[in-house]
């Protein structure tokens, strides 16, 4: 089974709000043969713990836009170094970039395709 064509629609929503907001190395990754619960997982890193909320709020205030409601959200009543939420067929990580780099998630899910979001760069 491969991600649904609604699950990348609401990934490419999420990966633009990020780059919108700045975030770097966005990355989606196809999830749904391993996972039963999601199809994708939206990666993205922020410089700063203020740049980490400015991103998943952006991501958020999109997916809502766009009919797609937030099942829960974890890591912001901290200092914000790793915010996870979920949307039901994908999640979405946005990770201070220390955090990026030591749990690697690319890396836990390498064996998984990535969807390709470049082009939604600098689109607005």
């Amino acid at each position: 089974m491969t991600a649904t064509p609604t699950s990348i629609t609401h990934a490419r929503v999420a990966a633009e709000a990020a780059f919108d907001k700045l975030a770097t190395s966005v990355v989606v990754i196809d999830v749904s043969e391993r996972l039963p619960f999601t199809d994708l997982f939206v990666i993205a890193s922020g410089e700063t713990s203020r740049q980490v909320r400015a991103i998943m709020d952006a991501i958020d205030e999109e997916l809502n836009k766009a009919g797609v409601d937030r099942l829960r959200r974890e890591g912001l009543d901290g200092e914000a170094r790793w915010v996870l939420a979920d949307y039901g067929d994908i999640i979405v990580h946005v990770q201070h970039d220390e955090e990026r780099e030591f749990y690697a998630l690319e890396r836990l899910w390498a064996d998984c395709p990535q969807i390709d979001v470049s082009d939604l760069e600098g689109q607005r």
